[in-house]
């Protein structure tokens, strides 16, 4: 494809700085070339001509219409491949705006002022502003607990992310500075090869994945980011709480904890068995055990500490004796080949045991993390005494960080169930006679959590999450349930809530305080220090009340519980159940933190992490380092008591005119979602039924079959997948308009500009909703809505869009959409054109789809590949899916 250096480009990429534009230079003439000698000059030369018609038609120079026509000449064959490069180019754009990140990253980090939104700017903030005592306590009680999901929201193939990740590579090994003139020709050239073979790949998985698919997808960030992240993070804020760190004992402790609902969740899963909860929980083992072998390996076989210059501790030279006792061969073997080297002994041993532990080598294995914390620290403290204090507080602090960051478990895998099937459960148990299948499965679920428990711990697998619950007999149901199934053998469980109704969170005190007044509840409040786990669902609130209504709402529940938990001496942790796109609670993550309810945070953030965000996020070693560093900055901060203060005085003062907005927003946002007949309009103005055939995870994209009848039957992903894809994001801003017109309507302009200023919830809902319109693209939207031959809702979603537009630029003060946002601004701007042609071409395979009586099965096929393939290119050019 030809590179976006060309002078008739879009306007923004004035604004595209060198190094990112010779980037996609490169990777978009590489492409072209792919593309011409498998498919033909004529083929690219296609390519070029729709590039060239959207550019146009955004400049206003032709028409969407115009467009159109030009993608109807084609027959269907050609129109696939046309889709399939421009998906293909989103993947290297991406790539190269990657790249561009981790060197403007890199930059930053070489001044002695510390990054902005990083651990040491977030420590020494917090020592000028409440003290070195305030500080101490907060990173004492400090935990970030991600939890990766399954949620369908990644929309590439495995294989794709793959070729990407290589591609990637080779593209580093192109821009290091000071390599020869062959070494370049051989990078360029292995660029050449992946990025011909990422063309030649198939787009569509042929294949839907099963949860084990998607716990070994997940596996990947683990073994390519997170398990060599998470020290580097540790090490950034131990360096910046005291100087020295390496050399002295370490002040920061592990404070990440991960968490993983992949084989874990079965609410509307009906793959996700006893038995793969199970299986997952063997794949994490299996993936941490190696990672931690690797690690003992590499650091032992760098203790090439002579003895008479690092002699052994008596307590080490005991314990390598008792080891030698115990299991002669190994230990002489390794003694023979390293005689004078104690240490190296020592872990190499100490790596012989953790490989023994994954092959159930039971005599050799250790039992639990903790005994091989025990070797660790046995082989530092000996280090310590010898004065070899860089190698006691380096790499084996390192390692010593990652065995208790990840245990032999790697993450905490929850399980998560529907109350209603808890309830058909024990009301058929309690009635007797015969048990249905899914009862059975019930019952297995809690004996599968008791295996995990006693073979890796109660951290392994306790916490149960309850959907939709609506009273406390919800979560008595968990309990009385594992009664039946095991009796006094019965699993150490922490039954979460998860409120997601507006209904739902509005109650959520009562059912809370119903919860701890129950015996079992009590009984683990004893034995926890009195900590409870509250989860808020974001895409279920956003999808029944709309995007401003859903905030206020999730705002009350937090600022009610955390009352709530005072009052009853509680620890409480929020669990947010955030999705990855707007429309689900979406966006930068450390802003949403500090525009929390006072007090809900107190040094605890626990949030999901699902589908295309994991590798987002954790894709990429500085990227993960740098996003967990932004979300541990804001958790500190938004717990120091003048950002409380600030942040409760803000929500005092504009709480009225909040309201009024909310009020007004729910009220348009149900006025359109709740009127006859749009869930079939929705189903005919998207894509909304073809993508289930994507095959982008192992749960069903609603509840039940056909098309919707109301949006309870429809699950919150697809909800805002389809809306993302028809370039209209309804969820992410319909309904704002109508509630700051009434607010307006009133006389309220200044105070909802001052809101804006001073209240970073109110903030965070404006600038998501103008980052939703910014996505958002009027022509185009125009026409998918046009294909639901209903004029009143076509006309409502436009005025309402209208005016949100209109009034979110007014109350910001900004003259266009992102103005602010200028690196954000860029790369929506720059991608539009080519999302254009993706559009049209999916356009034309949706119309024909919806319109068409007389189409054959091999044309319908066509369409269907050419719309699945612009699905997957729409999600990878807004990098937006769900």
């Amino acid at each position: 494809m030809a590179a976006l250096s060309h002078h008739d480009r879009h306007s923004a990429v004035t604004e595209m700085p060198d190094d990112l534009r010779a980037d996609v230079r490169l990777l978009g003439e590489i492409l072209g070339q792919a593309i011409a000698e498998d498919g033909g000059p004529d083929l690219l030369a296609d390519v070029e001509r729709l590039r060239k018609a959207v550019i146009a038609a955004r400049r206003r120079e032709t028409t969407v219409d115009d467009v159109a026509a030009l993608v109807a000449e084609w027959p269907l064959d050609r129109a696939v491949l046309i889709a399939r490069a421009f998906t293909c180019y989103f993947h290297l754009a991406n790539l190269a705006e990657e790249h561009y990140r981790i060197r403007i990253l890199r930059q930053r980090d070489r001044d002695d002022v510390p990054v902005p939104e990083s651990l040491p700017q977030a420590v020494r903030a917090l020592r000028s502003d409440v003290g070195t005592e305030e500080l101490d306590r907060l990173i004492g009680q400090l935990e970030f607990r991600p939890v990766l999901t399954a949620h369908p929201t990644e929309a590439r193939r495995r294989a794709v992310v793959t070729a990407i990740q290589r591609i990637s590579g080779h593209l580093d090994l192109y821009n290091t500075p000071g390599r020869g003139a062959g070494e370049q020709q051989e990078a360029k050239r292995r660029l050449r090869e992946e990025v011909d073979l990422l063309w030649r790949t198939a787009q569509l998985r042929s294949t839907k994945l099963d949860p084990l698919d998607e716990v070994r997808t997940a596996m990947a960030a683990f073994d390519e980011t997170l398990f060599r992240a998470v020290p580097l993070i540790y090490r950034s804020l131990d360096g910046a709480l005291e100087p020295g760190t390496g050399t002295r004992p370490p002040l920061a402790r592990p404070y990440i904890r991960y968490g993983s609902w992949i084989g874990g969740d079965r609410d509307g899963n009906p793959n996700v068995t006893s038995k793969v909860t199970r299986e997952a929980m063997l794949i994490q083992n299996e993936h941490v055990l190696i990672a931690l072998e690797n690690a003992a390996t590499r650091i032992g076989r760098t203790m090439t500490l002579a003895a008479e210059r690092t002699p052994i501790s008596p307590a080490l030279r005991a314990a390598l004796s008792r080891a030698e006792g115990d299991f002669p061969d190994l230990v002489s073997e390794m003694a023979t080949r390293t005689p004078s080297e104690p240490h190296r002994q020592w872990l190499l041993f100490v790596a012989g045991r953790i490989a023994a532990t994954r092959r159930r080598d039971l005599d050799l294995a250790y039992r639990s993390p903790a005994d091989l914390l025990t070797d660790l620290r046995l082989a530092q403290e000996s280090l310590v005494e010898a004065g070899a204090v860089r190698q006691a507080y380096g790499e084996l602090q390192h390692l010593i960080w990652q065995v208790e960051t990840f245990g032999f478990h790697l993450a905490e895998l929850e399980v998560r169930q529907h109350s209603q099937v808890h309830a058909a459960a024990l009301a058929e148990i309690e009635a007797g006679g015969a048990r249905s299948e899914r009862t059975e499965e019930v019952l297995a679920t809690i004996r599968s959590i008791a295996w995990i428990q006693e073979r890796f711990g109660v951290t392994a697998c306790s916490r149960y999450v309850v959907s939709f619950t609506r009273s406390a007999d919800d979560i008595l149901a968990v309990y009385a349930l594992a009664q039946h199934a095991l009796g006094d053998r019965a699993p150490v469980l922490d039954v979460v809530p998860l409120f997601e109704s507006g209904e739902d969170l509005d109650n959520s005190v009562r059912v809370l305080s119903g919860m701890i007044a129950s015996e079992p509840v009590q009984k683990r409040l004893a034995a926890n220090g009195r900590r409870v786990e509250v989860m808020l669902g974001y895409s279920d609130s956003a999808k029944e009340l709309g995007p401003a209504a859903a905030t206020m709402r999730l705002y009350d529940a937090q600022a009610a519980l955390t009352k709530w938990a005072a009052e009853n001496e509680i620890v409480l942790t929020l669990f947010h159940g955030r999705g990855g796109a707007l429309g689900r609670g979406g966006g930068p993550a450390n802003r949403a933190v500090l525009a929390q309810a006072p007090g809900s945070v107190n040094g605890r953030f626990k949030v999901t992490e699902q589908g295309e965000v994991i590798f987002a996020r954790y894709g990429h070693m500085a990227i993960a380092r740098r996003h967990i560093e932004q979300v541990t900055n804001a958790v500190l901060l938004a717990s120091t008591s003048p950002v409380e203060q600030r942040t409760a005085d803000a929500a005092a003062k504009f709480r009225e005119l909040a309201d009024q907005v909310a009020t007004a927003s729910e009220r348009a946002y149900r006025g359109l979602t709740e009127a006859p007949g749009f869930p079939e309009w929705f189903a005919l103005v998207s894509p909304l039924e073809e993508i289930g055939s994507l095959r982008l995870g192992s749960r069903p994209a609603r509840r039940g079959l056909g098309a919707p009848k109301s949006l309870d039957d429809l699950r919150a992903i697809p909800w805002v997948f389809a809306w993302a894809q028809t370039r209209v994001n309804l969820p992410g801003w319909y309904g704002l308009g109508s509630g700051l017109a009434a607010v307006l309507d009133a006389g309220g302009q200044a105070e909802l500009r001052e809101a804006y200023k001073e209240w970073p919830l109110f903030a965070s809902l404006l600038d998501n909703v103008e980052m939703s319109l910014a996505k958002t693209d009027r022509a185009i939207a125009s026409r998918y809505l046009a294909l639901g031959g209903r004029d009143d809702f076509f006309k409502q979603v436009m005025d309402e869009y209208d005016l949100t537009r209109r009034l979110v630029l007014e109350i910001t003060g900004h003259s266009r959409l992102l103005e602010s946002r200028r690196v954000l601004s860029r790369a929506v701007q720059l991608r539009d054109p080519y999302v254009d042609a993706l559009s049209h071409l999916q356009l034309r395979a949706l119309t024909a789809l919806r319109t068409a009586d007389d189409l054959g099965d091999d044309e319908r096929e066509s369409l269907s590949t050419l719309l699945l393939l612009s699905v997957n290119g729409v999600a990878a050019g807004l990098q937006n899916t769900g």
